[in-house]
């Protein structure tokens, strides 16, 4: 019956919550969303701390489309709540990822002369003026800048994230990335007054650089969008994404990051940039290869499957 009511026993698995319930009733057409708010509510806990499992182990989603009966639920059955410790939410991570290269860049591009020091930019071959940026160092500056305020933009604006939150403590592990490699290898080696980005360079690799760059952002910003256009606001379905570039390859969003991004290495010609872009597009194709068996997985019968990943022809 599609009201038949139903009696859960509640478990904590791990750490004990102090006022979780012994048991939840619901119905079984009912979602497991509602189960979710149900014990948070009864416990006085944050929905988000918690992770829901079956006895056997398997995950009970926090989804408003999956119904109790779906995952295999029935009265009398144990479920098991394990408390996830101190939550952050996805937006508010990002946010603060971006943030850090938007912060070291213009302190290493304005304080040139207080870091280097005047002495050592006055003597190198690539700069006549101590307190004056090459024209590199300067578009590399607007580009890298450009970067992370179009990804803080896209966080505050366009993203839609499937998961609310993660735990508080991985925000030091997942900045690190941006803070430490895009920030301040970047910023410490591509202004320095002995980095190549210092010298002249050769216009025609810089125009095709500054192409690169301006192709692979509105390119980006277009997927993004298509993306967002397939999940309503606050939900978390999971749609089948079309358009530019999803012909081609799963993630075209990582193909054109990563575009940008060899964009922005061809006018820095930096060290510390290419170990950036060698561990990003490292990093996106892990992704990319995880987001194309997510849908065909998800997206049996709908989905068209792609022979690679993000890169035509290589990944």
């Amino acid at each position: 019956m599609a009201t038949k009511p139903v009696t859960l026993k509640v478990q904590s698995r791990g750490k004990p919550i102090r006022k979780l319930p012994t048991e939840a009733k619901l119905y079984i057409q009912g979602s497991t969303s509602d189960l979710y708010h149900r014990i948070a509510a009864e416990s006085d806990f944050s929905i988000h701390r918690l992770r829901i499992t079956k006895s056997d182990g398997s995950l009970v989603p926090n989804d408003k489309t999956t119904t109790v009966a779906s995952v295999g639920l029935q009265d009398g059955d144990i479920v098991q709540v394990k408390d996830l410790g101190p939550q952050i939410a996805w937006q508010t991570v990002f946010l603060i990822e971006y943030l850090g290269p938007l912060l070291i860049h213009p302190l290493f591009y304005y304080l040139r002369p207080q870091i280097y020091g005047r002495s050592a930019l006055s003597k190198t071959l690539h700069s006549t003026t101590a307190a004056v940026p090459s024209t590199l160092q300067t578009l590399s500056f607007w580009m890298i800048i450009l970067h992370f305020a179009k990804r803080e933009l896209e966080t505050l604006f366009v993203h839609r994230f499937s998961n609310a939150t993660m735990p508080m403590t991985n925000i030091f592990k997942n900045s690190a990335h941006y803070w430490l490699v895009s920030g301040l290898l970047i910023a410490w080696s591509s202004y320095a007054p002995t980095s190549l980005t210092a010298s002249n360079g050769t216009p025609a690799i810089t125009y095709a650089g500054l192409a690169m760059y301006v192709v692979g952002e509105l390119a980006n910003l277009n997927t993004h969008l298509e993306l967002r256009s397939l999940r309503s606001a606050g939900g978390t379905e999971r749609g089948i994404p079309k358009g530019l570039g999803f012909n081609l390859v799963s993630c075209p969003n990582y193909m054109f990051e990563s575009l940008a991004w060899a964009g922005i290495l061809l006018v820095n010609r930096n060290w510390g940039t290419a170990v950036f872009v060698a561990l990003a597009v490292g990093q996106m194709g892990v992704w990319a290869k995880k987001k194309e068996r997510r849908y065909r997985k998800e997206g049996a019968g709908k989905y068209q499957k792609k022979r690679y990943a993000m890169i035509p022809g290589v990944w």
